[in-house]
């Protein structure tokens, strides 16, 4: 649902570097050079940022019983 505090496989801090990732990649830039730039070298890192579908927005919408 959102991003998660640290990566799931090595442990590394990434969820302070999602917002900053997705307005670069939404003005167009290459998803691999803002990772690089961000610092995510690992594959795991990288795969969690790729792999993300990020659903809060839709399960908000839903009333809680």
């Amino acid at each position: 649902m959102i991003i998660p505090v640290r990566c799931f496989s090595c442990g590394k801090p990434v969820g302070h570097l999602w917002e900053e990732y997705l307005e670069r990649v939404k003005k167009g830039e290459d998803r691999k050079k803002v990772m690089d730039e961000l610092g995510l070298e690992r594959y795991c890192c990288r795969a969690l940022f790729l792999g993300h579908v990020d659903l809060i927005d839709i399960a908000a919408q839903f009333k809680k019983v």
